[in-house]
């Protein structure tokens, strides 16, 4: 069977950046179980995935628009030690949930410390990096319909 929209599919992987340095794998683990065509994966990776068959071995590479998305300035914004109140002590790469300017929830981590000034960054960590994959497909099936309605794997 193909992978298609509405398929769950098994896979290990690799995940490198460009230098090589691996981010991420499932080597030694369970495969990872997603269910295809319903956003569980990044868009680049999602789409590579198609048409691939349990046992197919590949490489893709995602550019950061169709995975975490570039950088965005907007989400590097330095503040007063004053706004972490009752964290006595910070440190970089400490990571806080906060409210985007939308109200959203998004996760930020400071990445320097001057003073009384704390800089965090509300990116993702992955955003603008290109990211290699190394993948292997496990199984591919059919979803059941409450995976479908559920949009995940059971």
């Amino acid at each position: 069977m193909k992978i298609a929209n509405h398929s769950v599919v098994e896979m290990h992987y690799t995940l490198k950046d460009a230098e090589g340095t691996v981010i991420d794998s499932s080597s030694g683990g369970e495969p990872l179980k997603y269910l295809q065509g319903v956003g569980n994966i990044i868009p680049g990776l999602e789409r590579e995935m198609l048409d691939k068959s349990a046992g197919d071995k590949f490489t893709a590479v995602i550019q950061p628009e169709e995975a975490y998305g570039p950088q965005n300035p907007e989400l590097i914004q330095t503040l007063p030690r004053t706004a972490f109140g009752g964290v006595e002590e910070l440190k970089v790469g400490m990571a806080f949930r906060a409210q985007s300017t939308e109200g959203h929830p998004i996760e930020v981590e400071i990445i320097d410390i001057d003073g009384d000034n704390v800089t965090i960054n509300g990116n993702h960590p992955l955003a603008g990096v290109e990211l290699h994959f190394d993948i292997e497909v496990v199984s591919v099936r059919e979803a059941t319909p409450e995976e479908i309605d559920h949009g995940h794997v059971h």
